[in-house]
């Protein structure tokens, strides 16, 4: 589907569901935990032991724990479903051998080996404060990680003096600046328990009056992450953050079968930030309202014509469309699509648009944000790092894998428990200098049809989500589950709800169209 020209998109933020911080004390060895000494005690062992007996010694060891605690409670139908919580701390090592140009992580032609997203998995630990036990795992997990490194950097020569020069010639990590910071570990606290039992079950319980809704539920979430650095270079960083979530499912079904349903969720850093029963209650009618109309409405056409995506919608299409697209690493993997790897300084977007990724905004407009972080994963501090200024592409969301023209991190290594650091969004911020009211966008969006001799345009009023292909080996396109969506009649006749059915189609956007159209 070819978006028109004329798609205005409001500023908005898009966040990884990266964990967000509660609060932070200064600098203080007195925050210092168990972790955090076990850690640095059993660094500096590995460090001596493998300069004295390596072959060859590792020129970089780092070491990270992510301690998570969770609360999660279920209703469903005015009764409670599920009231659980629990507590895990995963270990991440991460040896290497080689030097900073090249080591045991560079991927070779082909794809195969320590690649980006390897990072050999993480174990799980003791989630008690065991000095003793903790260091046990460090040195097994060390002693492990060392051995596959060593067998590994030999792979890596010898295919380099088999295979093609590689195109982009950069280091395998960049020398970055050590960062000491331990702050206060991260906690629920109390969580009002039976307060939220209460409200779970009373909102839903409003989902009995409708009949026709054959399931939902609404779901609490609370967790905290601690997250713990420690490297060879002098990194030691201790810090933590939480988040609350509010979430509301509900699923119907037309009558010739096909599957319908709503998710809304509500995001703070803390429990008593979620929205109040009115604003809940609000949108339990709502969705319960949507879902009933949807029932009646007919199916969607296969289409290819002028349409708009609005508020949610927006987000996840900027997301994947141009976020994932800016991240460093794509840039460097032979096998990625490398949309705008040679497009540095050039005009990408629009005139009137400008991006900017700035993980240190904690909130905008009052919303707190869930891409908030003081350091990225790899212990450089976070930063806003301006990606198009005035149509011209100027960065990427770099880790500390460097590539060409980008020796350096600028504070968006991310990565989940067991994955190798990589390029990612933070808050990735869109700015526009031009907007219309909505009136003014729809009369654009007619006219547009006009133009194309098209009955009709479509508005994207709600999306369930989306993703997008990066690689070479498919088309770059991204592929959308749409859930309200509305018919926008050239002639004036009065917009119409269609459905779309979600488990056996969906809508491509062409975004290259979308680019070419300015």
């Amino acid at each position: 589907m070819t978006f028109t020209r004329h798609l205005l998109i409001a500023l908005l933020t898009i966040s990884l569901l990266a964990p967000a911080t509660i609060s932070q004390k200064a600098t203080t060895s007195a925050n210092k935990s168990v972790v955090m000494t076990a850690l640095q005690e059993e660094l500096q062992r590995a460090q001596k032991l493998l300069k004295q007996k390596g072959d060859p010694p590792p020129y970089l060891i780092s070491y990270q724990v992510t301690d998570l605690q969770q609360y999660a409670i279920t209703a469903q139908y005015g009764a409670l479903q599920n009231n659980d919580s629990g507590r895990v701390r995963w270990l991440d090592v991460d040896v290497r051998v080689g030097d900073y140009q090249l080591d045991n992580t560079h991927r070779t032609s082909g794809g195969g080996g320590g690649g980006y997203y390897g990072g050999g998995g993480a174990i799980p630990i003791s989630s008690e404060d065991d000095l003793d036990a903790i260091k046990s795992s460090i040195w097994m997990v060390t002693d492990q990680k060392y051995k596959s490194a060593q067998e590994r950097l030999i792979q890596i020569k010898a295919n380099q003096a088999v295979k093609v020069e590689e195109e982009d010639k950069s280091a395998d990590m960049s020398r970055e600046t050590p960062q000491v910071a331990v702050t206060a570990t991260s906690s629920l606290g109390k969580v009002d328990q039976s307060g939220w039992e209460k409200k779970l079950k009373t909102w839903s319980a409003l989902f009995n009056k409708y009949p026709e809704i054959l399931s939902s539920n609404v779901t609490f979430n609370a967790d905290a992450t601690t997250k713990y650095l420690v490297n060879s270079e002098g990194t030691a960083i201790q810090h933590g953050g939480a988040r609350a979530r509010l979430a509301i499912y509900a699923r119907t079904k037309a009558d010739d079968g096909m599957e319908l349903y709503r998710y809304e969720t509500f995001d703070a850093f803390t429990p008593d930030k979620l929205p109040g029963h009115e604003v809940v209650v609000a949108a339990i009618e709502k969705m319960a309202k949507d879902l009933l109309d949807l029932r009646k409405a007919p199916v969607i056409e296969p289409f290819t014509g002028p349409a708009i995506l609005s508020g949610r919608a927006s987000g996840v299409f900027f997301h994947e469309i141009f976020g994932h697209r800016i991240e460093g690493h794509r840039q460097k993997e032979e096998d990625s699509g490398q949309t705008f790897t040679k497009q540095v300084n050039k005009s990408i977007l629009p005139d009137f648009i400008s991006v900017y990724d700035d993980p240190t905004l904690k909130q905008l407009t009052s919303i707190d944000l869930n891409g908030y972080y003081q350091f990225d994963d790899e212990g450089v501090k976070a930063q806003r790092v301006p990606i198009v200024e005035n149509v011209i592409l100027k960065n990427f969301l770099m880790s500390r894998s460097p590539i060409k023209g980008f020796p350096m991190s600028n504070g968006h290594g991310r990565k989940q428990p067991g994955m190798r650091a990589v390029g990612r969004q933070g808050n990735l911020v869109v700015q526009v200098s031009k907007t219309v009211s909505e009136a003014k966008l729809r009369e654009l969006l007619i006219a547009e049809c006009k133009k194309q001799d098209k009955p009709f345009g479509l508005i994207f009023q709600d999306i369930s989500g989306g993703f997008t292909t990066t690689g070479r080996s498919a088309p770059q396109a991204f592929q959308v589950t749409p859930v309200m969506v509305y018919r926008v009649y050239a002639d004036g006749r009065p917009d119409e709800l269609h459905c779309v059915p979600w488990c056996s189609s969906s809508v491509v956007i062409d975004y290259l169209n979308v680019n070419r159209s300015r």
